[in-house]
């Protein structure tokens, strides 16, 4: 049997990882991924009314903010270093109805909220959501019929008249999430026709249906009143899908792409990265959140770490940019 023992000439182990690993500083100089303040989007909550901040139940040290207060907390995000927030509007339900008129009304709560942004922090990257839900009575991403199948090209023009609203608002990215068919190309035509050439696309490309979403919908109270959004969002059993969603978006003019969920997802992520030279980004979402919130708050579990062990996974995966509501409590541990 040969000897185990490493002076022997016969058995010498050239190979020895555990070198690179011996101090902090060697292991930070051969770190191949790298978490920094400028991959962070920070997924906002508007509402109506004046000096609100109100705690969201299932997403704990989440808010939703009336405007006044948004624009002190924008200002305090921007100094952190975060460069981009990401914009989602509480509707008061006398606003809601079938077809969603309110989401493309120039005095709307998001197209107010973005010219305040616009004139408070200029500096900082406003991306808006483009998608129904938070506008319908019925909480569907789309039209319906009166057998409550949803409407793909119908509901396309009203993406398109709430896009253009929010682009004159001041918006520097609309962020399709309906998952419509067509809506990118559609969108991006018509920003073009409006003048709006310098506003970007940040395309919700491979949007799963997904148990996730759970605590963003308590958030904005925009849960679908009746059946599920199988028949627009993705098969969370498939992974080809999504990268024939990602090549329609940029065949339409999508500036950049997105999968989400990210943490369950990461192999969808790995793959559109070596699909694309777009910028992908990943949605941290709100189940993700919540769930380190609670096993933390448990004790279960060092909150930081796992924090940063989590969004660290979205970038090895390949994610360029994600929207996570760590985002602040991020900034501040990097710093």
């Amino acid at each position: 049997m040969p000897s185990m023992n490493s002076s022997d000439p016969t058995n010498v182990l050239r190979y020895r990882p555990r070198r690179l690993r011996r101090t902090e500083t060697l292991r930070k100089m051969v770190r191949e991924t790298t978490l920094s303040v400028n991959d962070l989007i920070y997924p906002m909550f508007v509402t109506e009314g004046e000096g609100q901040k109100v705690e969201i139940a299932s997403m704990p040290d989440c808010y939703r903010y009336s405007l006044d207060l948004l624009l002190k907390e924008i200002q305090e995000v921007y100094n952190l270093g975060i460069n981009a927030i990401a914009l989602f509007p509480v509707v008061p339900e006398e606003l809601k109805d079938e077809t969603a008129t309110e989401s493309y009304n120039p005095d709307g709560l998001v197209q107010r909220t973005v010219k305040a942004i616009r004139q408070a922090v200029p500096e900082i990257i406003v991306m808006t959501d483009v998608a129904l839900d938070p506008f319908t009575n019925h909480g569907h991403d789309g039209l319906i019929d009166d057998q409550g199948n949803i409407l793909n090209d119908p509901t396309v023009e009203v993406l398109v008249k709430m896009s253009v609203s929010q682009a004159a608002a001041g918006a520097n990215f609309v962020a399709p999430s309906d998952m419509m068919d067509g809506r990118v190309g559609a969108i991006r035509q018509a920003l073009d026709a409006a003048g709006y050439i310098d506003v970007g696309i940040l395309a919700y490309s491979a949007k799963y249906a997904s148990a996730y979403y759970g605590p963003f919908r308590d958030a904005l109270d925009s849960a679908p009143k009746f059946g599920d959004k199988k028949t627009y969002q993705m098969d969370p059993a498939n992974a080809k899908e999504a990268l024939k969603e990602v090549e329609l978006d940029i065949a339409e003019g999508a500036d950049m792409v997105m999968v989400k969920p990210a943490l369950a997802y990461l192999d969808i992520i790995h793959q559109v990265r070596n699909a694309t030279q777009l910028p992908v980004a990943a949605y941290n979402v709100s189940g993700e959140y919540a769930m380190i919130k609670a096993a933390a708050r448990m004790g279960w579990i060092d909150e930081k770490k796992i924090i940063l062990e989590t969004l660290t996974s979205m970038k090895r995966a390949g994610a360029d940019l994600i929207l996570t509501y760590f985002a602040k409590e991020v900034a501040l541990m990097l710093a």
